[in-house]
């Protein structure tokens, strides 16, 4: 029997708790939105499928829990990892803060070369705000990675967002030679608004 896919990838979602991995999950893998806070215990993983470059990929998303106790068991989960998403929520400044630490932990335990990927969630709620797009692109810049944010509730970028890093993936593994249209990492920085499509200035 053919297999229903081309290509199989393990994505990791880090980041504190609270900032919304676990229903950017769901609306990704499922396209539904809790609004009661779910604690993940351990380790959980979602699949979807998406068509890119005329690949289907199946994308075998882990859910982690973002206190302590993460750091203790996520090593092994790490290494699997062919793209690892970082998420930290708009409304809440200290998570920005600690992505450091969580790009950190990414050297010291992923495979050298893992893809990566920067999610500013909750952008939904931007009366709340406490981190700025700046800060963001400024972060994306300096460890070239793409940026993007989401909002797990409206489902702004969710779907751009895990499409793009399975793109770089896909290309980085040779599942596609890219062309000159192939954006280089950190340029693809999208901002939340209404319609999905505005990106993020980049003066």
């Amino acid at each position: 029997m053919a297999k229903a896919y081309d290509h199989l990838f393990k994505l990791l979602l880090i980041g504190d708790s609270r900032v919304g991995k676990t229903r950017l999950i769901i609306r990704s893998a499922e396209d539904s939105f809790n609004n009661t806070y779910i604690s993940t215990i351990g380790i959980d993983f979602k699949i979807r499928t998406v068509d890119v470059e005329g690949k289907k990929i199946k994308l075998q998303v882990w859910d982690t829990a973002g206190q302590e106790l993460f750091k203790t068991i996520s090593t092994a989960y790490y290494r699997g990892a062919m793209g690892i998403i970082l998420v930290y929520d708009i409304t809440d400044e200290k998570s920005f803060e600690n992505i450091q630490n969580w790009m950190k932990s990414i050297k010291e335990n992923a495979s050298a070369g893992v893809e990566r990927l920067l999610l500013g969630n909750k952008c939904d709620m931007e009366a709340k705000r406490k981190v700025q797009k700046e800060q963001a692109v400024k972060l994306a810049r300096e460890h070239g990675i793409r940026f993007f944010e989401t909002s797990a509730k409206s489902s702004t970028n969710v779907d751009e967002a895990f499409s793009s890093l399975a793109r770089d993936i896909l290309l980085k593994s040779g599942g596609r030679r890219p062309g000159n249209s192939h954006k280089p990492p950190g340029t693809d920085l999208k901002a939340c608004d209404k319609k999905n499509t505005s990106k993020c200035s980049l003066g």
